[in-house]
């Protein structure tokens, strides 16, 4: 008797028909990987920000191998920074300590053949700054037009805004502040002072987060190609689509999965060794997911002399460590007692011409009960470049949103619904354009016609620290994984890339001089822990009190003066607790890919002069404002001028 042939079945058929179409071979294989100069490096560095990227930098000035481990791949990190000197002094350093260490010829080169030297493609007296990307100075672009220019902008504009209420009426106070002029060269005079005291100088430069990232981020990458070209032993070796091995669910038990040890495993000591990954990154369903590279294998990273976790504000591998952070209180001596210190902003990249300059405004608002709360906005441009408009507006804690109270939806409309988010959405646009326009004093009817390519964004600022940096025998956790403050002067930038970075240094030096492992990395952990508290401390007063944190002594007391009022005097505020407001998260890195644009003009003419008006006064002032005289605002010029 014959045998029966198998069932036919819809799934074998098109398993047949992709077998006889698709050329796909069966098996993707092993790929092989270069891995010269990565087991058991002096420094390795897990996630490539500025803080970590200038601890590698700082490593390598100093003879030790750094391997760097990025998830993301390039920078795109899309806010604006204001950066204090003392970052062009480090870069200064840097270059300094390679050339004595490595020689010329070791060093990196530009596109255009001359040596790739930080500072001064950062920022040079003898180029220009303007609308330039870093990758256009780095390449050689420009020179090929014969154009010669850095990617850091000098700020020329930096203004002060006091619209705070004054003796139960609106009154105006301008404090305009000349910020210095840097040096012809870096020079490492300030070098290593205290970070309370790097916040507490004025912003020199403006740049992309993410322009700054890139040009150290190059420099690294030109590093590693070079000694890899020459088959010398890297100095440096970056993967920038790993992570430290996450187990899943169903690899293995439930427990370690939970614990999440798989890429951390620890030695009898105390250190940890470190095993990394490649990952493809999937946008499943509106939310990143990640997962292992079909034909990878774990890479084995070995035990390094150090290693230093600074991932942003929420780190997994931090806290598959065991790390926690804790919310910081402050007292406004508001008869509420300390509460968190958190802030609500509303952040947006609009398209004006906010130029070379540097604008903080403060501003009285008033809940039902006429009880008063401060607001802050800053706007921060890039010189020479139309496009950059970044406008950060403080939201008022009283301050809703809510679409049901506002009367746009009937109560009982779902949270989720298009209908309540559509009109959440519009809440925020409009009061974020009204709080433009008062920083700007563009009209709001031309300011709804501007393009808006990010935001506006909701988000909330909580000031928070962990009680140790250290999370094991050779590792520690910084930047803002390690605690964070108040960002409006991008503190936490300066914290890390300043203070952190530049005690990686001083670990090293430590070690030269005959200091032990152990002793050196307490120090570390000591001196990270302090830079924080120092940020912390400064940046405070940018919960509840009215003076910006980088402006010094002389200019608070001359703003007080001014305003007659007291730098220490404080607002109201709310417990974060009793808070109707919801759905508030800090901003998430993958925010600066998820672009939005709202199309419009490109407002390119330069921001419309400071008006002597205080904004409430100004719907009483008449067409033709000849016969009226407006109120005398308090205009304050502090520092000498250019």
């Amino acid at each position: 008797m014959a045998a029966l042939a198998p069932r036919e079945t819809a799934s074998s058929r098109a398993s047949a028909l992709r077998e006889h179409l698709d050329p796909t071979p069966g098996s993707i294989g092993v790929k092989e990987e270069n891995l010269a100069g990565v087991r058991d490096p002096g420094f390795l560095a897990l996630g490539l920000g500025g803080t970590n990227m200038m601890a590698m930098l700082w490593s390598i000035a100093m003879g030790k191998r750094a391997v760097g481990v990025e998830l993301r791949g390039d920078p795109a990190l899309g806010i604006h920074w204001n950066i204090r000197e003392d970052l062009w002094h480090h870069l200064g350093l840097i270059d300094a300590l390679m050339e004595q260490r490595y020689g010329v010829d070791r060093l990196p080169r530009r596109g255009d053949g001359k040596i790739f030297r930080l500072a001064e493609t950062f920022y040079s007296a003898q180029t220009k700054g303007g609308a330039y990307y870093s990758d256009e100075v780095i390449s050689g672009f420009l020179e090929s037009f014969g154009e010669h220019g850095h990617a850091a902008g000098r700020i020329y504009h930096t203004e002060f805004i006091d619209d705070r209420w004054k003796d139960g009426g609106p009154c105006r106070s301008v404090t305009i502040v000349e910020p210095p002029k840097p040096p012809d060269q870096p020079h490492t005079e300030t070098i290593g002072r205290p970070v309370a005291e790097v916040l507490d100088g004025p912003s020199t430069f403006q740049i992309g987060a993410s322009e700054a990232l890139v040009l150290l981020r190059r420099y690294l990458e030109y590093m590693e190609e070079m000694d890899l070209e020459a088959g010398v032993e890297p100095r440096v070796r970056l993967f920038l689509t790993h992570r430290v091995v996450a187990g899943e669910p169903g690899e293995s038990s439930y427990i370690k999965w939970f614990r999440r040890e798989d890429g951390f495993i620890g030695l009898p000591d105390g250190r940890k060794q470190v095993r990394i990954e490649q990952v493809r990154e999937l946008d499943h369903r509106g939310k990143f997911r990640r997962q292992r590279t079909p034909g990878t294998q774990v890479i084995d990273i070995g035990t390094p002399e150090l290693f230093m976790i600074a991932q942003g504000f929420s780190s997994d591998d931090a806290d598959r460590l065991g790390f926690r952070q804790d919310d910081v209180k402050v007292d406004h001596h508001d008869g509420h007692g300390p509460v968190v210190a958190q802030a609500d902003y509303l952040a947006g990249l609009m398209e004006i011409n906010v130029g070379g300059r540097l604008r903080r405004r403060i501003a009285s608002e008033f809940d039902r009960d006429g009880n008063e709360y401060w607001v802050r906005q800053i706007a921060v441009g890039h010189e020479e470049d139309a496009e950059v408009g970044w406008i950060l507006v403080q939201v008022p804690d009283f301050k809703t949103f809510d679409p049901v109270l506002a009367g746009l939806v009937p109560e009982g409309t779902g949270r989720k619904s298009k209908e309540y988010l559509g009109a959440h959405q519009q809440l925020l646009r409009e009061y974020y354009l009204e709080q433009v326009a008062m920083i700007t004093e563009i009209p709001l009817a031309e300011l709804e016609e501007v393009e808006i390519p990010y935001g506006p964004k909701l988000f909330s600022l909580v000031e928070r620290i962990g009680p140790d940096p250290r999370v094991a025998g050779n590792g520690v956790v910084a930047g803002d994984t390690f605690g964070n403050g108040h960002f409006m002067t991008s503190g936490g930038a300066m914290t890390g890339m300043v203070g952190h970075a530049h005690r990686v240094l001083r670990y090293w030096q430590g070690r030269e001089e005959g200091m032990s492992t152990e002793d050196a990395i307490l120090r570390l952990a000591a001196e990270i822990k302090e830079d924080t508290l120092g940020w912390l401390q400064v940046s405070s007063q940018e919960f509840s009190q009215a003076v910006p944190i980088n402006f010094g002594q002389e200019r608070i007391s001359a703003i007080e003066r001014s305003t007659g009022r007291s730098s220490a005097q404080r607002a109201n505020a709310i417990d974060a607790t009793r808070r109707h407001r919801h759905s508030l998260v800090p901003l998430n890195p993958s925010d600066w890919r998820r672009l939005v644009v709202h199309p419009g003009k490109l407002y390119t003419n330069d921001l419309p002069p400071l008006s002597d008006v205080h904004p409430a006064l100004r719907d009483n002032t008449p067409a033709d404002p000849a016969p009226v005289a407006a109120p005398e605002p308090e205009r304050v010029l502090v520092g000498e001028q250019v």
